[in-house]
């Protein structure tokens, strides 16, 4: 049975590796436009590759085209859709909180629908993280961990088993790289069907989802994930009311050394902490905010990161 997606023709069979990014751009409409924005970009990008030529696939990438061009006029002016670096800041921070959340609840026990669907959607807007450029080691270990981990906490609840909370081996894992990529047959967590009735999606309450202090990863460096997906992890820093890294005094009054010739990458490069502070402050994290920002001014003030 095609899947009806609103707005759009039924999807082709071709393009099935994309239909669950598809849906989670109509979840954040209203949520948070810039990562349907972004969600749709990728779909129509991948849909290219896998076809562009047959009847119905350009039928329907003409009319998802027209939904991305409609959006992005309705976002003229946001910088994150002006700005890839921006864009990509924010789409990262978000799919990094998702990915938090799941991962701290996983890591205390409780297994639920929202935590799979968290895990799950983490990964797809990882998958979206391509249109910026490729993915980066660590991005495509929290892609291959969060995917594996949705799949296999959910098998359990459904057999009635209990998962193993935290980290566990990924021996016998369901899938292969080529997996990853959205072109083999790589099961979601929640059926396909689920697609057309909406009232069978499991539902995450976006805005709600709490990251314990201490638990969230600065946007440009990797969240904690566990010891076996080969990302070099770190012992989870307890919670506390404030957890805001203390500034360097002698930043304020430091000023570029004498012969110091920063490049237009060391620019670009103060740049981009910048916008990731930017970013961070959207989601109310001061502490990587403050991080990144001094990252920009000591670049800027000694010509070194």
């Amino acid at each position: 049975m095609a899947t009806a997606l609103p707005g759009l023709p039924s999807l082709p069979p071709q393009f099935k590796p994309i239909q669950h990014h598809l849906r989670t751009a109509q979840e954040h409409d209203k949520r948070d436009p810039v990562v349907a924005y972004y969600c749709r970009l990728y779909s129509i990008q991948t849909g290219m590759k896998i076809d562009s030529k047959s009847p119905e696939c350009r039928k329907f990438l003409s009319k998802l085209m027209d939904q991305l061009e409609t959006l992005k006029k309705q976002l003229a002016g946001n910088e994150s859709v002006a700005q890839e670096v921006v864009g990509n800041a924010h789409v990262e921070n978000y799919a990094l909180k998702l990915f938090l959340y799941a991962d701290s609840e996983d890591r205390s026990g409780r297994f639920h629908k929202n935590m799979i669907k968290s895990f799950y959607t983490s990964s797809l807007l990882l998958d979206v993280l391509s249109v910026f450029g490729e993915l980066t080691e660590e991005n495509l270990q929290h892609r291959k961990y969060a995917r594996w981990k949705a799949t296999y906490i959910h098998n359990c609840l459904k057999n009635g088993e209990t998962p193993q909370a935290g980290p566990v081996g990924m021996e016998g894992e369901m899938y292969g790289d080529e997996d990853i990529e959205g072109t083999s047959a790589f099961q979601p967590p929640y059926p396909s069907s689920s697609l057309s009735d909406p009232s069978n999606m499991p539902t995450t309450n976006y805005s709600n989802i709490q990251i314990p202090p201490g638990a969230h990863a600065p946007a440009n460096t990797p969240a904690e994930v566990p010891h076996n997906t080969g990302v070099t992890s770190h012992p989870t820093v307890p919670p506390a009311a404030q957890n805001i890294p203390s500034v360097d005094p002698s930043l304020f009054n430091e000023k570029p050394q004498g012969g110091i010739h920063l490049t237009p990458q060391d620019f670009a490069t103060a740049q981009k902490y910048c916008k990731y502070a930017g970013s961070a402050l959207q989601y109310e994290d001061v502490g990587t905010a403050v991080q990144n920002l001094q990252k920009a001014l000591k670049l800027l003030t000694t010509g070194k990161e």
